[in-house]
């Protein structure tokens, strides 16, 4: 692979980075583990491993980037996730 080609793809992959937008989730002292759990799995298409983990940096951490993507992919999601009764935003 030549110089060139190498500073092209390394351009190209932070272009494509800056585009993404993150669905940010936040603890709250409303909902349970377990509706948490499968809201994310629902919304989300979290496995129910990944939908834990998540649940548990929420309640430790205060929130969790539960998804990554193009704005237009994670509105459904986010808006999934606050019609659930969960507090998460897309940043």
């Amino acid at each position: 692979m030549s110089t060139k080609e190498k500073i092209q793809e390394e351009v190209q992959v932070e272009t494509e980075a800056l585009n993404l937008n993150e669905i940010v989730l936040y603890n709250d002292d409303v909902n349970t583990f377990d509706h948490v759990i499968d809201t994310l799995i629902y919304a989300c298409d979290h496995t129910p491993e990944q939908a834990e983990q998540c649940s548990i940096l929420v309640h430790y951490k205060g929130q969790c980037t539960v998804k990554t993507g193009v704005y237009d992919e994670l509105e459904p999601r986010c808006t999934m996730l606050l019609d659930a009764g969960l507090s998460a935003e897309i940043i």
